[in-house]
């Protein structure tokens, strides 16, 4: 029998395989779960477990940025990590900001 604690998580948490890779996104604001305004702009952090990434990246996601925004600050037709396309999978149109961290995963 599966505990309900497994089955409603008290925070926000979701298991990625990217481009064969596996990693735990997770958020630390319970809210994110029940509140849609708290889908505005929060963080979520990224735990990769690889040797060369042992430190958790802090995430910004900000679902009402704008397209054009992001295509000044990055340039257009630049590839995107697979991972911020995952996150982008629940977030249509989130600019991700990986916070000084060299984007991976």
């Amino acid at each position: 029998q599966v505990s309900p604690a497994l089955r409603t998580p008290r925070l926000p948490v979701w298991l990625c395989s990217v481009s064969g890779r596996h990693s735990v996104l997770f958020g630390t604001d319970s809210r994110l779960l029940s509140h849609w305004r708290s889908e505005r702009v929060f963080c979520l952090y990224l735990y990769s477990g690889q040797r060369e990434r042992p430190r958790t990246a802090r995430l910004t996601i900000d679902t009402h940025s704008h397209p054009w925004e992001e295509a000044r600050r990055e340039g257009l037709g630049q590839r995107r990590p697979g991972l911020e396309m995952a996150i982008r999978t629940r977030w249509a149109g989130a600019t991700v900001s990986w916070d000084g961290t060299e984007p991976f995963s």
